[in-house]
C-alpha cells in the first residue's frame, strides 16, 4: 500500500497522533500533533521521512496542542481544520490551563479546509470531508485508494464523539457519520482520535450509539 501510517498516542489523553507518508517519496504529514513533539520527531527520523505539513481534524487541546511548536520547529504549513473551529484555536491557552496541559502557543492555519477539498503528501491524495458535531469545524481525511480514513473524534470503536462541549451538536454528529462516513464503504478502516482502529462496517453493524442510524 503506497500510503502508510503510524499511530503515536500522545499526552495524558492518549490522543492518536498519526504520522502518514507516501511510500514512493518518503514525504510525510502529521495529523493532530497534540503534544510530545520530540517523540513524534523521533519516529520521523527513525523512518527517514521528510515532513511536509501538519493536518488538523479539529482544534481541541489534545489534538492541536503541539501544532504551533511543531510548525515553528520544522517550518511546516498548518492545514485545517475548517474555519468553524477558529474559536477553539483562539482558546487554546485557556484549554491548556483547564486540562492541565503545558502552556501552548496559539496559531493561524496556513489554509482552512472545506468539504470536498483535497490534501496531498507525495503522490498520495486524500479527500477532506467536513464532519461537524464534535466541533463545528471538524474535518476528516479519507484515502479511497488505501481504504483508510483519519476521523479524529467523530467516531470511535464502539462509541462516538462527545457533543457536550461548546459548539457540539449531537444531530449534526450523527448526520456526519451516516451521510459522510458510511458512504466511504464498510471495508474502510478508520483511525480514530483515541483508542483502537475499526471499520465503518463494524461500527455500522454494532456501535450501540448508532443503533437507530444503521443502514441495511
Amino acid at each position: 500500500m503506497p500510503l502508510h501510517h503510524l499511530t503515536i498516542p500522545v499526552t495524558p489523553f492518549q490522543q492518536n497522533c498519526s504520522l502518514v507518508w507516501c511510500d514512493q517519496t518518503q514525504e510525510a504529514a502529521v495529523i493532530d500533533p497534540g503534544g510530545e513533539i520530540p517523540r513524534v520527531l523521533q519516529e520521523v527520523e527513525r523512518r527517514g521521512l521528510t515532513l511536509q505539513a501538519i493536518w488538523l481534524t479539529h482544534a481541541h487541546i489534545d489534538h492541536a496542542g503541539g501544532t504551533a511548536e511543531l510548525a515553528r520547529l520544522k517550518g511546516l504549513p498548518i492545514i485545517g481544520p475548517h474555519v468553524g473551529d477558529q474559536f477553539w484555536i483562539d482558546g487554546l491557552p485557556q484549554q491548556s490551563a483547564m486540562f492541565g496541559f503545558p502552556q501552548v502557543e496559539t496559531f493561524t492555519p496556513t489554509r482552512w479546509l472545506q468539504d470536498g477539498d483535497t490534501v496531498q503528501i507525495g503522490q498520495e491524495t486524500l479527500t477532506v470531508r467536513h464532519c461537524p458535531g464534535h466541533t463545528p469545524g471538524h474535518v476528516v481525511f479519507h484515502s479511497a485508494a488505501a481504504r483508510r480514513c483519519f476521523v479524529g473524534d467523530v467516531l470511535f470503536a464502539g462509541s462516538i464523539g462527545r457533543t457536550d462541549f461548546p459548539g457540539g451538536n449531537h444531530a449534526q454528529l450523527i448526520s456526519s457519520i451516516t451521510e459522510r462516513l458510511w458512504p466511504m464503504g464498510d471495508d474502510t478502516v478508520f483511525i480514530p482520535g483515541h483508542g483502537p482502529e475499526s471499520t465503518f462496517g463494524e461500527e455500522r453493524r454494532s456501535n450501540p450509539f448508532l443503533s437507530h442510524a444503521r443502514w441495511g
